[in-house]
Parts: C-alpha cells; sequence; structure tokens
C-alpha cells in the first residue's frame, strides 16, 4: 500500500509540475514580470521628497536594496526555480490524493477530476475569495494573520464538503456548509490601506490568470492520480 502511494504520488506530482509550470510560463510568468517593473520602478516624486527631508534635517524613509540578496534571473533560473517549488508542492499534493484514495477508492479514472476540483476549492478558490493573488508591489495586511486565517480556511473548507459530500444525515451536511461560510464571515485580514503600484486591470488579470492555471492543474493532478493509482493496483498485486 504504501508502494502504491509514493507511486502515485511521485508520478503525477512530477506530470503536474510539468503542467503547472508549462502554464505558468505562458500565462501567469508575464503577468508577475509586469508587475515586477511597477514595482522597481521609484516615482520621482519620492526622490524631491528624500532631498526636501534631507535638507530640513528631517530623518529620511530609508529604501535599502540589498546587492547581496539573491534571486534567480529572467530565463532559464527562473524556470527552474519555479518547477523546483511546483514539484515539491504538487507532489505533496498528491500524496495527500494517494493517501485518501486509500480512504475511498476512485471507482472510475473520472473521479480524481472530483477530488482535484475539490483541493482546487479548498487550497485555491476559497482562501482566494478573502485573500486574492497578488502581484508584486501590493498592499498586504500582516503575514502571521494571513497565514493563520488561510489556514483556518483551507481546514473549514476540507472538513465541510468532506461532511456535505460523505455525510448522510442532513443535520451534519448543515455543519459542513457552516463551516464553509464561518472563514469569510470572520473575514481576512486587510491591510490599511489597499495600494496597488500595478494597474488595476493587470491585478484582475493576474487574479483570474492564476485562479484557471491553478483549476487546470488540479483537475489534470485528480484525474492522473486516479488513473495512476487503479493502475499501480494491479501491479502491485501479488
Amino acid at each position: 500500500m504504501i508502494k502504491r502511494i509514493a507511486q502515485t504520488a511521485g508520478f503525477a506530482g512530477l506530470a503536474g509540475a510539468l503542467f503547472l509550470t508549462l502554464l505558468q510560463s505562458f500565462w501567469v510568468a508575464p503577468l508577475i514580470l509586469k508587475g515586477e517593473t511597477f514595482e522597481s520602478a521609484e516615482p520621482a516624486t519620492e526622490h524631491v521628497v528624500a532631498e526636501h527631508s534631507h535638507a530640513a534635517g528631517a530623518p529620511a524613509h530609508e529604501h535599502e536594496h540589498s546587492s547581496e540578496a539573491w534571486s534567480p534571473e529572467d530565463g532559464w533560473q527562473r524556470v527552474l526555480s519555479t518547477t523546483g517549488g511546483n514539484l515539491v508542492v504538487a507532489v505533496g499534493f498528491a500524496l495527500m490524493l494517494a493517501g485518501l484514495y486509500t480512504l475511498r477508492a476512485p471507482g472510475r479514472t473520472r473521479d480524481g477530476l472530483f477530488w482535484g476540483l475539490a483541493g482546487f476549492a479548498t487550497f485555491c478558490l476559497a482562501p482566494s475569495l478573502g485573500l486574492p493573488p497578488e502581484l508584486p508591489g501590493t498592499a498586504a495586511a500582516d503575514l502571521q494573520l494571513r497565514q493563520y486565517w488561510w489556514i483556518g480556511t483551507a481546514t473549514g473548507t476540507a472538513v465541510g464538503l468532506a461532511l456535505m459530500v460523505f455525510a448522510h444525515h442532513w443535520a451534519v451536511k448543515i455543519v459542513g456548509a457552516v463551516l464553509l461560510v464561518i472563514p469569510h464571515v470572520i473575514g481576512a485580514p486587510q491591510p490599511e490601506v489597499h495600494s496597488s503600484l500595478a494597474p488595476e486591470a493587470l491585478e484582475h488579470q493576474f487574479i483570474w490568470a492564476s485562479l484557471i492555471t491553478n483549476a487546470l492543474f488540479w483537475s489534470a493532478l485528480g484525474l492522473l492520480s486516479a488513473w495512476l493509482y487503479r493502475r499501480f493496483a494491479g501491479s502491485n498485486a501479488v
């Protein structure tokens, strides 16, 4: 059983990571690069304010750009770095799906599509309702608070969906629906002032690109993991 889970997660995760990187390279990455151009460009007025502050003897805001901080360059370094990160994430999610298949094995390969869409709803769609994908240069609330809300939302969504789909009593299904709503009633932590250096149109493009890309990734991961899990069932049989 462990071998079957590992094989499913390894092959499905590798294929899913390559598929996700391909989608991001042609759609998401160009939008991020555009957002970075707005983030790296300092307005001329900022230099004027700084000069007047120094002249008046007032402390100016320091903008430190460490030359020692490494970041992947555009081209093969960025693609390789993205692929490595996607591989870790995809194998982890595939491992989770394969583990869930041991509890409720997919009767057909297309059943994996529903598992994949459930994963998309849990880890992408529900959290993005309060914390949408952000371009570089977007104001954000405290990182720790956002992490707490994201974890609570993902957990509530996962448990809520499971209760609504697998529970037989209507009261339990209602509890599941409540769990889906609670995080959004509480609300995600927001910055004091909403601002972004990138144009609003570019932000909307990035949000849609990120959500659609992740939906395609999760759908492919669900289908492939279910197919591999059923295939390895025969090859590992003694």
